[in-house]
């Protein structure tokens, strides 16, 4: 992980190395990650309830205060939702998963594949999903400096998560391709090593 002020190209810190291609970048959707990310739905549902309350209870002063208390809420973090979409960058080459993050200071991650255990797909209705990043070594990043691009609930061993993507389906295919063609290069180096030990003796 680094932080930087400036990148030559989009998403990515530095310039690629030689042999490494972008095979894929994208970014939350603000309105999808206000509604997953955010528990939006929730909160808003909250602010619902409490306005029916008090209309119950015959204090129309205090529903009218909740409506307005849940849309400044709302606002808020759709507010926050948008910014994230604007700073956020993530980044798939046939070598690394990169996130560009950061509202207030950008900050880099970068996955090496070869490190990669699982990503899990979550749909969040029609092309829009989430991939969490399970990876096959402990990254050192806290649960704190990934929000929101975390797993939700994982504390203990935090997973990083693309979070909210339109093409999520897409991306989760190449991300896979890309991890098997690691994995694929990986098997035919070590067997070339170990026909050259085998040679040697």
């Amino acid at each position: 992980m680094m932080e930087y002020d400036s990148e030559p190209i989009r998403g990515l810190p530095g310039n690629l190395p030689e042999g490494e291609r972008i095979l894929w970048q994208g970014a939350p959707d603000w309105r999808v990650f206000t509604r997953s990310a955010l528990y939006g739905r929730w909160i808003a549902g909250y602010f619902a309830l409490l306005a029916l309350w008090s209309i119950a209870s015959g204090g129309f002063g205090g529903a009218l205060a909740s409506v307005i208390a849940g849309f400044v809420t709302y606002g808020l973090l759709a507010g926050f939702a948008k910014l994230v979409e604007k700073t956020t960058v993530y980044t798939i080459t046939n070598r690394r998963v990169v996130f560009r993050v950061g509202v207030a200071l950008n900050k880099c991650i970068n996955l090496p594949l070869q490190l990669i255990a699982s990503a899990d797909l979550r749909p969040l209705g029609g092309e829009h999903g989430d991939i969490a990043l399970l990876t096959t070594e402990r990254h050192g990043l806290g649960y704190l400096m990934l929000w929101p691009h975390a797993r939700p609930f994982r504390f203990s061993k935090p997973q990083p998560m693309m979070r909210a993507l339109p093409d999520a389906p897409e991306a989760a295919k190449i991300l896979a391709d890309a991890c098997s063609a690691v994995v694929r290069t990986e098997s035919a180096r070590g067997a070339a090593m170990s026909g050259i030990k085998e040679a040697a003796a």
